[in-house]
């Protein structure tokens, strides 16, 4: 946002549009703005101070012309924005009495006019004919005076409640009088409402005033702080992307990448004419987000739409997503294809704690067994369906999602299945990130990683559900899906998993480009809910991690571990890579 400052006499009609505009929600400018709130028209706010402005500024309907109304006496040049219009009673017309006044013609404040120069007061005279006070005579001790009676002021209490002005009229603001501790008791005078900060006409000697004994502060002047309109131009951010790309790894092999996402997107902003469609603004501007994905692969492919509203009712913190999925995967036993779809409601508990729930359904085709007779593998063979039930609780404190350095990431979920298969799903992950030392300038980050994950599921749980392990995601020393329980040279995973890792990270070059890891995995999966000696499996290694900010925000890796324990039939991997770029 630019922000520049003009002569005084500037018209102010940029500044009263986008005002407007943000108080009327009409328009968002990029996501995670949030719009001014809408407070009803009796209690909207008059003037808008800028920060660390002292002095509120009200702007005169038909002179346009700024009158300070109240000011802190803070020295130094400050400017003040102003929002307009507002609406209070009109005040009395000229000729007639203000309520409570006496019948002489109402006779409005003069404007004050600051003098053109300030000069300071004039010396005190000098003692006639020069002389000085004499000195008091010697050894004479003064009487003693009494001490003066502290007079303590009244206490202000206002009223328990103030009634609203009617809307619908407007008022002058005029220049405020002295009060009446100061000036004449005569006359209108002026009282201002602590509540908006607006100034009302009114006689404290009036029984049917509301406002009568409220005392008004009296305004402080500052000679040195000036007024200036403001001309404020908003440019939006870029919020629609298409990104190409594609990645390689050692579990998955040779991907690509074609995504579109829009993050203010608006479903019912549909195109008026051909020139919404080609200016941009059709189906923008309410700040939802719309996603579509391709990758396909030279092992496994995946196509998803997904469509997501961060705050489903105004601004409240309750999110809806909708989503669909094609996944097409080929394992070294069998070939996968799921079909499916997802929705979603979400409600942010706190900035860092939120809930989330979902139903969901898919069908799951099993196809092309590469060994037959295995009754685990035989029993899911073609097609599968599945409706599920979901609820996960989210707390999220990390300070970035690629490399953290800070924070944790805890997740409980709870899924409930049925339809071909009746099962429960209990899972928990805990990552923690400990910042162990950083340069002076926060760069050189050394952190301590610690993550965990269980997870169990019953009895009735198909093959394709089942837990596997090994690979670079879950315990690297082993091949993708190479440390998990096999059957007939099958692998069929299990129902129970407990995974672990504790990783340091340092940097190894001064721009942090690279940096070193020394890490250990451990862990089990196990077809029953237990943990067998037999089956643990534990494997240190040494990465390197190597961030090149045009290929993307995620690093490149490679790891290479070794095991010092394993499971018969697991098969070892002692090097793992994650390689990607996108723009």
């Amino acid at each position: 946002m630019t922000v520049t400052r003009s002569s005084l006499g500037r018209h102010y009609t940029s500044l009263v549009g986008l005002l407007l505009t943000w108080v009327g929600g009409c328009a968002q400018l990029a996501p995670g703005i949030v719009p001014l709130p809408e407070d009803p028209p009796e209690y909207a706010a008059l003037s808008v101070p800028i920060e660390n402005a002292s002095t509120t500024e009200l702007a005169t309907p038909s002179e346009g012309s700024l009158i300070p109304v109240d000011s802190a006496g803070l020295a130094g040049e400050r400017y003040v924005a102003r929002q307009y219009p507002r609406t209070y009673p009109a005040p009395p017309p000229p000729g007639t009495a203000a309520p409570g006044t006496p019948s002489t013609g109402y006779q409005a404040p003069p404007t004050y006019q600051p003098p053109s120069v300030y000069q300071l007061p004039a010396p005190a005279p000098p003692f006639p004919s020069g002389t000085y006070p004499a000195p008091p005579p010697p050894n004479v001790i003064p009487a003693p005076q009494p001490p003066a009676t502290f007079q303590p002021q009244p206490t202000f209490q206002p009223p328990a409640s103030l009634p609203l002005p009617p809307a619908g009229t407007a008022v002058i603001p005029s220049q405020p009088s002295m009060p009446p501790s100061l000036g004449s008791p005569s006359g209108p005078i002026l009282y201002g409402d602590p509540s908006l900060g607006a100034p009302f006409y009114g006689d404290p000697s009036a029984t049917n005033d509301p406002y009568a004994g409220i005392p008004s502060a009296p305004p402080v002047f500052v000679p040195n702080t000036r007024t200036a309109d403001l001309e404020i131009t908003g440019y939006p951010a870029r919020t629609g992307r298409i990104m190409v790309g594609g990645a390689v790894n050692s579990d998955a092999g040779v991907t690509g990448q074609l995504t579109i996402d829009e993050r203010n997107f608006d479903i019912t902003r549909w195109p008026r004419s051909f020139q919404d469609l080609a200016s941009g603004t059709a189906f923008r501007g309410a700040g939802q987000t719309l996603r579509l994905e391709a990758v396909p692969g030279s092992r496994f492919k995946r196509y998803t739409a997904s469509f997501a509203d961060p705050n489903l009712f105004g601004y409240l913190p309750i999110s809806f997503g909708v989503s669909g999925f094609l996944y097409d995967r080929r394992y070294q036993d069998y070939d996968e294809e799921r079909l499916g779809g997802r929705v979603s409601f979400g409600y942010r508990v706190t900035p860092d704690l939120s809930l989330t729930t979902a139903i969901g359904g898919q069908n799951v085709d099993i196809s092309n067994p590469r060994v037959a007779g295995v009754a685990a593998l035989d029993n899911v063979l073609g097609d599968n369906e599945l409706y599920t039930g979901e609820f996960r609780l989210t707390h999220d404190t990390r300070d970035s999602p690629f490399m953290p350095s800070e924070g944790h990431f805890f997740e409980f979920g709870y899924e409930k299945v049925f339809g071909d298969f009746d099962y429960s799903r209990f899972e928990v992950e805990n990552r923690n990130y400990l910042l162990v030392a950083q340069r002076a300038d926060g760069s050189g980050k050394q952190t301590l990683t610690l993550g965990s994950r269980l997870g169990f599921s019953g009895d009735q749980t198909p093959l394709f559900e089942n837990y596997f392990a090994g690979g670079y995601s879950t315990i690297r020393g082993f091949d993708f899906r190479g440390a998990s329980p096999v059957e007939s040279g099958v692998q069929v995973g299990g129902r129970f998993q407990w995974l672990n890792t504790l990783e340091y990270m340092f940097p190894i070059t001064a721009d942090d480009a690279f940096r070193g890891v020394a890490f250990v995995d451990f862990g089990t999966v196990e077809r029953d809910i237990e943990i067998n000696k037999e089956n643990f499996r534990v494997a240190p290694g040494l990465g390197l991690r190597v961030a090149i900010p045009m290929l993307g925000p995620a690093p490149l890796a490679f790891d290479f571990a070794y095991p010092v324990t394993k499971a018969d039939g697991d098969q070892q991997r002692i090097f793992s890579f994650y390689m990607s770029a996108i723009r």
